[in-house]
């Protein structure tokens, strides 16, 4: 998040969701809702909203239609498991409004759009992606003395991990006792964000005074894919976003009480 330091920061931020949750999610992304607790939107925008991958159905439907073609395989899915995911990217208003605004923040998530297909894993897993353009920064605004819009993408997809399935000791056939069955693209959330082994500068993994391999966090993993992505795609006037956050962990709500501090920041520079 802004600092008021003038330096701009990406964001990404990786929010875990069951079946309760999904349904508030795809109302509030695809604004089907007819009022919104969050006054900063602005329905006479809504249409400046921007789908870089529109959802066929409803979240939940395409879900079942996914398993139903064999697309993915909840084999030992629990019945309250976190089915769905959604990754918000984000940089603060300022950044957007300084390189004129709208036309440069639908280029920008294009290109993080492209960011989140590799950090899912496939396009085929991702259900929707939308700008939206419609949330009104009301602090810029004020002080001002015109429209700021907060752009920012989310992105709702399904947790994938590439299993194999053995074939077991009970297989009559010997030669095939341990042998590859079948491969499947397994929904879990928790095996999707596991933590990776840390590399030092030339890519081999950093090692504690025990001779273990230290880990990284995968919300850390993930601040460091986005930030790459996007300064390889040539944004080299961002940051990383900062260190030490616990993002993945806010509420909706904890999240944005936090992006309307950062965006007071801004206002102090």
């Amino acid at each position: 998040m802004a600092r008021g330091d003038g330096i701009h920061r990406t964001n990404a931020r990786n929010a875990r969701m069951k079946d309760a949750d999904i349904s508030n999610a795809q109302a509030h992304n695809e604004r089907e809702k007819s009022s919104y607790v969050n006054q900063d939107i602005v329905p006479e925008r809504t249409p400046y909203n921007v789908h870089l991958k529109t959802p066929t159905a409803g979240y939940n439907e395409m879900f079942e239609q996914m398993r139903s073609d064999g697309v993915i395989s909840t084999r030992g899915l629990k019945a309250d498991a976190e089915k769905f995911g959604e990754l918000i990217f984000d940089v603060n208003s300022a950044y957007f409004f300084n390189h004129g605004g709208y036309e440069f923040a639908k280029q920008f998530y294009a290109d993080a759009y492209k960011a989140a297909i590799k950090i899912v894993g496939g396009e085929q897993y991702i259900l929707s992606a939308v700008m939206h353009a419609d949330e009104r920064n009301r602090a810029m605004s004020d002080a001002l003395g015109q429209d700021v819009y907060h752009y920012h993408l989310h992105v709702i997809y399904i947790p994938v991990v590439e299993k194999q399935i053995l074939w077991s000791k009970r297989c009559k056939d010997e030669t095939l006792r341990g042998t590859v069955k079948e491969t499947i693209q397994q929904v879990s959330m928790s095996k999707k964000w596991d933590s990776r082994p840390a590399l030092d500068e030339n890519g081999d993994p950093i090692l504690s005074a025990k001779g273990k391999p230290v880990l990284k966090k995968s919300y850390s993993v993930l601040q460091d894919d986005f930030f790459r992505y996007m300064h390889d795609a040539g944004y080299d006037d961002v940051e990383r976003g900062e260190r030490g956050s616990s993002e993945e962990h806010l509420t909706v709500t904890q999240f944005k009480v936090q992006q309307e501090q950062a965006r007071l920041a801004e206002l102090t520079e």
